[in-house]
């Protein structure tokens, strides 16, 4: 059986695209998991599909102005890291799906140092900054606009 981890969130723009993906998952055979933080809305959105594997990992965002948890976000993006590696080790997934968000980035970076290939999406004409840093661990990144694809280099296409 093929399997698939799916990760993203931070915000329902990162997870309801994989709502719709997961019915045609499901028709091609995949054992689908989603790896997402404890209390995001991925969790509340994802976790009560039947059938999906809910995984937790920490991560942290990654703010753009002053705020305290700037100085602990950083050790749990790392920490989720580390999680992420050890899930995907377990799992052994055929592909990771990501569609961006801060909880995006620890998993991606999991994913690449278990040297699973990743694929990322950026729906936006600007890319986002998780999947800024993401495009970096990914092995391609899906792009809705061509401002967008050459923004993020060889590796997106449209």
């Amino acid at each position: 059986m093929k399997r698939i981890v799916l990760t993203g969130g931070g915000t329902a723009g990162h997870v309801t695209p994989h709502m719709s993906l997961i019915p045609r998952l499901r028709e091609a055979g995949y054992d689908i998991h989603y790896i997402g933080t404890e209390r995001g809305i991925e969790h509340e959105l994802i976790a009560r599909i039947p059938g999906i594997t809910y995984h937790v990992v920490k991560s942290g965002k990654l703010r753009r102005y002053f705020s305290v948890q700037n100085f602990t976000d950083p050790f749990r993006v790392i920490h989720g890291a580390f999680t992420s590696v050890a899930l995907m080790r377990k799992l052994k997934p055929d592909v990771c799906f990501s569609k961006g968000g801060f909880v995006s980035v620890p998993v991606v970076v999991g994913a690449w140092l278990a040297r699973v290939p990743t694929v990322c999406h950026e729906s936006d004409i600007t890319p986002g900054l998780a999947n800024r840093i993401s495009s970096l661990f990914v092995d391609r990144v899906a792009t809705t606009f061509q401002e967008c694809a050459d923004a993020l280099g060889q590796k997106a296409t449209m």
